[in-house]
């Protein structure tokens, strides 16, 4: 997976650490323990549920299309909503490691990658003493239409920047701008406390079709018309700032440090996935181009 981190080399968790939680749309316990892992060899997922170990590794190869999250799959076994934790690995430097899961969904504890941050920190993270090979944007490269839309530029400092604007148009949620130098200082400072946020009609259409039965509204932000629900937020742009955190975790499939600068305006999970496809396609085109 990529990662943000200004070190050189690759890096994993010090020692196995432990989260465990209920899925947002399962409602199911899930275990996930972050155990280290030998260099090259990215981030896994392990189901131990199954009547033996699968492996699903966090590639786009693995990504397939879900409403609202990113779910992987390899060889019929899925993991579901990785990105919260994909954004605090690569945020806090973490390349290698194998996470090893009791159910198919991640936890959804209070919305945020905070408690994933803080689970990587307490293990610690130690070189692999092989370098990284970033993947270094040196032309615009631009996906989507004039309703939602990312480029990635050449960077600004030697890692990701991000400019994000999201626009929900009149209402509670309104327009709301957000940019940041992504180190891992700045991540956890200014985005893992960041929650996943929807509307009360968004809320409504799940449960009707059976999904987080067992959710609150303490458990995410929920907007009504007159704003948040018995939950008041973190930060007044906060939504914003969740959506920088979901970027961060989707552009890590791409499966290599990524060093650009990256404009964002309404972009979701598929476009995010679109850029990082993207990314490392030209990458590959440009190797080729240098080798010949």
């Amino acid at each position: 997976m990529a990662s943000f981190s200004r070190s050189g080399s690759q890096q994993t968790v010090r020692r196995p650490v432990v989260v465990t939680g209920r899925g947002y749309w399962s409602g199911r316990e899930n275990r996930v323990e972050i155990r280290p892992a030998a260099a090259g060899e990215g981030v896994v997922f392990v189901r131990h549920d199954r009547p033996s170990p699968a492996v699903v590794p966090a590639t786009l190869g693995s990504r397939i299309e879900a409403t609202a999250r990113t779910n992987l799959a390899a060889d019929g076994v899925r993991v579901e909503m990785v990105e919260h934790l994909l954004s605090a690995l690569a945020a806090l430097g973490v390349d290698c490691c194998r996470v090893s899961l009791t159910a198919d969904e991640l936890p959804r504890l209070d919305g945020s990658s905070l408690a994933f941050v803080e689970a990587i920190d307490a293990a610690g993270v130690v070189s692999l003493g092989v370098p990284r090979e970033p993947i270094v944007v040196r032309e615009r490269l631009r996906v989507g239409d004039d309703e939602a839309w990312l480029e990635a530029l050449p960077p600004r400092f030697p890692g990701l920047s991000v400019d994000y604007v999201l626009d929900y148009g009149p209402g509670p949620i309104g327009r709301q701008e957000f940019s940041i130098e992504l180190t891992p200082d700045a991540y956890r400072r200014e985005l893992a406390a960041a929650r996943t946020f929807i509307t009360l009609e968004e809320a409504g259409r799940l449960r009707a079709a059976g999904l987080g039965l067992d959710v609150s509204m303490r458990d995410l932000v929920v907007f009504s018309p007159d704003g948040p629900i018995d939950n008041p937020l973190r930060w007044p742009d906060e939504c914003v700032r969740h959506k920088v955190l979901d970027l961060v975790g989707d552009l890590a499939l791409a499966g290599r440090p990524i060093h650009g600068h990256v404009r964002a305006y309404r972009s979701g999970h598929r476009l995010n996935a679109e850029l990082a496809a993207g990314l490392r396609s030209m990458d590959v085109e440009q190797a080729a181009c240098m080798a010949g």
